[in-house]
């Protein structure tokens, strides 16, 4: 028998047992692994912190990319940061070692401007950190994701949306200010207003392929200690989409909608709808409501709100930090194509604490076989497309993926005019009336497609390339931090790289700094890799 039918075999033993592999292996490592990471994390916020050295900091930033600069022809690379690929939460390896890698050891809060109502932070904050510094202040970022491990210049370089989009658009929409050293190593105040404005708009979505960010202030909201739910279980596709499109005001500027707006969809004819609002818990009743959704004994959130298909609408009071970290046990539900019995009650009560293995750990311990073999058999994608086609996006969902459940945030995605960066502008069909805004929606597809649950052939290039293809012709466009299959003239065709390019010339990042179409792309050949892994064992 041939290496390949092997290997082949191997992987489906692995895949069949991954749930005992994960459990004896995985989860007690990768709490190890965090124990050491946090330590870490701990020894720079705490023993290295010092705000009042932000300055000092930048300024050795500033001098190794001047040194990067006057090396000689031969020696000079394109620089990105020393943070390894393992840390991000990226699904991709750029080859960070094609590259001068410059630290930035920057991981303090430095400023809260309760006048302003911004908070100034260094590039290596965490959602986690910033939560547990806002809330007890009575405050917490427009748009908070998800996930604790991602870090706020991620997010401003990158992209982030949430369940409170519907009323501030995306993460970018929130930062007042960037601090960024460019490719000639000048340090520059970048805010919407002053002379970088063509800058501003094009750090968004550049992924660090226009300088390296050393501060940024994010806009903060005023909050109460709760959130409080309301589950509403709807039947119909129509139904429940044109319920998501009410309630997150897509064609009314002047519908008072709630705080929070979400949505998961079970089947295509089956979803619940999440609807909340900031509160403060008045009397015993209330009290009694209140539902700890982040123990490590309560089920999984996903598998809560699943509980909510055959029961009438129902409200709960969930912490506030609690909810704005809602999906991160189960990341959102991907964990539990890693260990199918996790949600299992008995599970959660004596191993729950493990949760979530850490992305880092994940990647830490990918070899390229293991990325080869994920990126076929598994999807993962967060993708933007303008809500009056939801309907459409699920079916296409489900005929390329057949995956549930489906994640749905809206989100408003601004007409800037003349100010553009990668973004284009919504289409004129997809403008809420009398706004310069469209509502769009985050697609989020996680986990196992239905044909390899199957054991059916299943071509991931093919399906995601279909998939691409559906979103460049509604005006969409993927989050980045997840494998791409498009060509350079495809990629180029969904986003607007005009004003990125002259950008990129002017403020010295040609030759500096990646392309952002080479540090997105997958490190791997995907058609290659796509076609080894595609048949059934």
């Amino acid at each position: 028998m041939d290496t390949a039918v092997w290997k082949k075999r191997l992987i489906r033993l692995m895949e069949d047992n991954r749930g005992l592999i994960v459990l004896l292996f995985c989860l007690p490592a990768s709490f190890v692994f965090d124990v050491a990471l946090q330590l870490r994390n701990w020894f720079y916020r705490t023993v290295l912190s010092a705000p009042q050295r932000h300055d000092e900091r930048v300024r050795q930033i500033q001098s190794k990319v001047r040194h990067c600069n006057d090396l000689p022809d031969s020696e000079k690379k394109k620089m990105c940061t020393a943070r390894p690929n393992w840390l991000s939460l990226s699904t991709t390896f750029f080859r960070k070692d094609l590259c001068h890698k410059i630290p930035i050891p920057l991981y303090d809060i430095l400023e809260l401007n309760e006048e302003a109502m911004t908070v100034r932070v260094e590039p290596m904050v965490t959602v986690g950190d910033i939560t547990r510094y806002l809330i007890p202040k009575g405050y917490t970022l427009a748009v908070t994701l998800e996930i604790a491990d991602a870090t706020l210049g991620g997010l401003a370089f990158g992209v982030g949306m949430t369940t409170y989009s519907h009323k501030v658009g995306l993460y970018q929409e929130t930062i007042a200010a960037y601090d960024v050293v460019l490719g000639d190593g000048s340090l520059v105040r970048v805010t919407k207003d002053n002379e970088y404005s063509d800058l501003f708009h094009c750090l968004p979505w550049s992924h660090g392929t226009l300088g390296f960010l050393v501060a940024l202030e994010v806009q903060i909201i005023p909050v109460k200690p709760y959130v409080k739910m309301e589950y509403i279980p709807i039947k119909g596709q129509k139904e429940y989409c044109d319920k998501i499109r009410e309630l997150s005001g897509a064609m009314d500027k002047d519908k008072q909608t709630p705080d929070f707006v979400e949505a998961t969809i079970f089947s295509k004819n089956e979803a619940v709808i999440m609807v909340g609002n900031f509160a403060n818990v008045k009397n015993a009743q209330e009290e009694a409501q209140i539902n700890h959704v982040a123990r490590w004994y309560k089920p999984w959130f996903y598998k809560h709100v699943e509980s909510f298909l055959n029961k009438p609408p129902t409200q709960e009071f969930i912490p506030l930090r609690e909810y704005l970290l809602r999906h991160n046990r189960a990341i959102f539900w991907v964990v539990e194509s890693m260990i199918p019995f996790g949600n299992n009650p008995v599970f959660r009560f004596l191993f729950g604490w493990l949760l979530p293995p850490k992305p880092a750990f994940l990647k830490f311990t990918t070899t390229p076989g293991i990325r080869a073999m994920t990126f076929t058999k598994q999807v993962f994608q967060d993708i933007v497309l303008p809500i009056n086609v939801l309907e459409k996006q699920i079916d296409v969902s489900e005929e390329i993926f057949d995956a549930y459940p489906i994640l749905v945030y809206p989100c408003r995605i601004y007409d800037h005019g003349p100010h553009t960066g990668q973004l284009r502008p919504p289409r004129p069909d997809q403008m809420c009336p009398g706004t310069n805004w469209g509502m769009f929606n985050d697609l989020g597809v996680y986990g196992v497609p239905g044909p390899v649950k199957r054991k059916q052939r299943f071509d991931a290039v093919a399906a995601m390339r279909k998939m691409e293809k559906f979103t460049r012709d509604v005006g969409g466009y993927p989050f980045l931090y997840a494998d791409i299959f498009m060509d350079r003239k495809e990629f180029e065709e969904m986003f607007d790289l005009a004003a990125y390019e002259r950008v990129r010339t002017k403020y010295h990042a040609n030759g500096a700094f990646p392309h952002l179409y080479d540090k997105v792309k997958p490190e791997i050949d995907v058609i290659k890799v796509g076609k080894e892994y595609m048949d059934p064992l």
